[in-house]
């Protein structure tokens, strides 16, 4: 079905395999991040969900690892919520420790950290701590790698730890109550980075098409308009180029109008809680986030609450950069 649509368009490629698109806002991002890990620290680098902050970091490491210049520890949990210090010194033991069959951590917090400072020495280079999906690490862990930063800083080794997430990590770093840590933190944003979204709707249908073929023969320039003004990432111009491609071919429409736009984008694609997820908060993240019940977040998002408890919330989003 999707080949057979694909064929239908004079696609060769599906949306998603493209190579790497890079603005000069991408290459600025790249260098400074890459520059900053050399001197130890911690960095928050956020994004919304599909922005391609993922695909960099990627990219970073990759260089990194090839370069041999500093060595790249990674932390491969899934439950990020219940990520605590201990297994990230796990992650640390094991890539800074790859010829050893088993890893030991110490439990005792003293030896840990001291054998931890020998196995930095021992490798005598820089040493960086990726770790993805970091909105959702609770304040404690994230206060126990400040510390870790600065413990074998005063040692003379080099630490950087790299925060990946949804802007809501950067939303929780800039609050008073988090001022141990993000008063440290250099904040780095991939939102908007990819510029003009026109240019890259085309360069992406430019990439998939055919030889010989020009994107005009396949969408109009007020389709890709109007898809420009309706998504915000690269991930959901990709997943709706894919829909309307889909679409177009059951109906038998060789040319993608804004007709044919209106009949797949979703509804609710730019809800307010479609937004907030997008920005890293989950149902429960966004009661916390307005200090609300789940019955008062649910009327909120709904649009049946009270004006008074209503403006309050509104205001919260604000300070939050959401907007309604």
């Amino acid at each position: 079905m999707y080949i057979e649509a694909n064929e239908f368009y004079g696609l060769t490629k599906f949306f998603s395999e493209v190579g790497y698109y890079e603005t000069p806002m991408h290459q600025k991002l790249y260098n400074d991040l890459k520059a900053h890990i050399q001197f130890g620290g911690i960095l928050a680098f956020t994004g919304s969900v599909g922005s391609g902050k993922t695909t960099l970091l990627n990219r970073i490491q990759n260089e990194l690892v090839e370069k041999q210049q500093v060595i790249v520890s990674q932390s491969l949990s899934t439950e990020k919520r219940a990520l605590t210090i201990q297994t990230l010194f796990l992650a640390l033991f094991y890539d800074l420790s790859p010829k050893e069959k088993s890893i030991k951590v110490p439990t005792q917090n003293e030896k840990r950290e001291r054998e931890l400072i020998e196995l930095m020495k021992k490798n005598k280079k820089p040493v960086v701590l990726f770790i993805d999906e970091a909105h959702d690490i609770h304040g404690l862990t994230l206060i126990g790698l400040k510390r870790l930063v600065e413990t074998v800083g005063s040692k003379g080794c080099k630490l950087s730890i790299v925060l990946a997430g949804h802007p809501k990590l950067g939303n929780a770093l800039s609050r008073a109550t988090m001022e141990e840590i993000g008063s440290r933190t250099k904040t780095f944003s991939i939102d908007n980075a990819i510029g003009s979204k026109e240019k890259y709707i085309i360069w992406l249908i430019n990439q998939c098409l055919q030889d010989k073929k020009k994107y005009q023969e396949i969408i109009t320039d007020e389709a890709i308009q109007k898809l420009a003004t309706a998504l915000q990432t690269p991930l959901q111009i990709q997943d709706y180029l894919t829909r309307l491609v889909q679409q177009g071919h059951q109906l038998g429409e060789k040319i993608i109008t804004p007709e044919l736009i209106e009949q797949v984008l979703r509804a609710d694609l730019n809800s307010l809680e479609a937004q907030l997820v997008r920005n890293g908060y989950q149902f429960k993240s966004i009661c916390e986030l307005l200090n609300a019940t789940p019955k008062e977040t649910n009327e909120f998002l709904q649009g049946k609450l009270n004006s008074q408890r209503k403006s309050e919330f509104i205001q919260k989003l604000r300070d939050i950069a959401i907007v309604i």
